[in-house]
């Protein structure tokens, strides 16, 4: 075993924290507590009324004001403390479409109807840690102002997994009914990092997430006369073969980019041949230049191959870029830097691990995308165990929408607390 490893075992066995234990057992437990009723109740984009309603009544515990519902379900309020600059600090409500498989004691057994079926909801993606460590850090800040000095722009917005909720929390007037941020912190948990670590990424950090969808159109006939028909079906094969040849041998080795063809739908009996076949896509790229080029490409491929396929021009693919954009995400390197050194000095550079980027998608790079900028940072907050390290044998852990992904939400809600608390007194009282 590694020496940090070593002394990340130590801590684990040891049931502490590598932070200066700010937290009293009792915050502990109530957190704790909030995160398992979260957990329990999750509930789907833009319907987290009960989730919004929840979280309302803490903050009206804390005696701070806020707008709700705003953008969706959202909340956001203000929490003043003299002169420094306002923070924005966001977490995000929303559950997914995922019947929970951990075996928890609190696991969630919300069943909803969706599409005419039931569905299972868990909140497989940290949402429910996110919320908690939120709430946390609005407590600790409320009760210790002595320790900071500015503005805190709290935002919970809805609808962070469909890419829907920052957009329209900005939409809906954010920064017109409060202060525009001077810089912007999130939390997103990690399913691989160790729950005593943090993990943090300069530049880009996230992907842009576009989903499309191609139509195929041909001339439908009998399975038994292909010669009489135009067939959809082998020119959509054609196309999900030849758009990997974008990625491979259009962009650079060293700009990541992701196309992958998720679904085909066409036809209903194998003796007909369909007037149409439809492909949904997802597509992963890093920076505005490098999305517009990768859709472009796509529609060329799609043309020309339906072209090289005897489609005639009035029946050429139509490529739909559909109103799910999410922008990548990019830490700003001198607030990533400044923050590094914080987060360093208060919890020691081994519990701070550099990271390198992933083609996951985030909403939050929104509320960053303004003009001018502004500069805005999430930090990855490990919830990996040390009992799931020890056991996974080279295997990968339960990832981020998986429904056996359960945090060790015991060491992870103290860090996250903590290590933001600190960071934003840090931001606020040494600019």
């Amino acid at each position: 075993m590694s020496n940090h490893f070593l002394s990340l075992a130590i801590f684990f066995l040891l049931g502490t924290s590598v932070s200066a234990q700010t937290l009293p057992p009792s915050e502990r437990s109530l957190l704790t507590g909030i995160y398992q009723h979260l957990h329990a109740h999750p509930e789907l984009s833009l319907h987290e009324t009960e989730t919004s309603a929840f979280l309302c009544r803490e903050l009206d515990k804390l005696g701070l004001t806020y707008r709700h519902p705003i953008g969706g379900q959202g909340i956001a309020g203000l929490l003043e403390n003299g002169d420094g600059p306002t923070i924005l600090l966001r977490t995000d409500m929303d559950a997914l479409p995922l019947a929970e498989k951990t075996g928890a004691s609190f696991a969630s057994r919300v069943v909803v109807e969706k599409e005419g079926s039931p569905t299972g909801v868990m909140h497989a993606c940290g949402h429910d840690l996110h919320m908690t460590v939120w709430l946390g850090t609005l407590r600790y800040l409320a009760t210790h102002q002595d320790t900071w000095k500015g503005r805190i722009l709290f935002v919970a917005q809805s609808a962070e997994e469909t890419g829907q909720g920052a957009k329209l929390m900005l939409e809906d007037g954010l920064y017109d009914l409060f202060p525009r941020p001077d810089l912007a912190l999130a939390w997103h948990t990690s399913a691989d990092l160790p729950s005593h670590t943090i993990g943090i990424c300069s530049g880009w950090a996230m992907a842009n997430v576009d989903m499309l969808t191609i139509l195929v159109r041909g001339v439908g006939g009998h399975g038994a006369s292909p010669h009489l028909t135009v067939d959809p079906v082998v020119t959509a094969a054609k196309i999900v073969v030849d758009l990997q040849t974008i990625v491979s041998r259009e962009e650079s080795p060293f700009d990541p980019a992701v196309i992958t063809v998720g679904a085909i739908h066409g036809g209903t009996v194998g003796n007909i041949i369909p007037d149409e076949v439809r492909l949904e896509l997802t597509v992963r790229s890093f920076g505005d230049e490098q999305r517009a080029s990768l859709v472009k490409a796509i529609e060329r491929t799609c043309w020309g191959t339906a072209i090289a396929s005897g489609v005639p021009d009035s029946l050429l693919p139509v490529v739909t870029v559909r109103d799910m954009f999410t922008p990548a995400l990019y830490n700003d390197p001198a607030l990533t830097l400044r923050s590094r050194h914080i987060l360093d000095a208060y919890l020691g550079a081994d519990h701070v691990l550099d990271i390198k980027p992933q083609t996951i998608g985030e909403d939050f790079s929104q509320y960053g995308r303004q003009e001018p900028p502004i500069p805005s940072l999430m930090l990855r907050l490990g919830t990996a165990s040390l009992e799931q390290y020890q056991a996974r044998e080279g295997q990968p852990l339960p990832g981020l929408h998986s429904p056996y992904y359960l945090p060790d939400a015991e060491h992870a809600i103290p860090l996250g607390v903590e290590a933001m608390s600190h960071l934003i007194g840090q931001l606020t009282m040494t600019r």
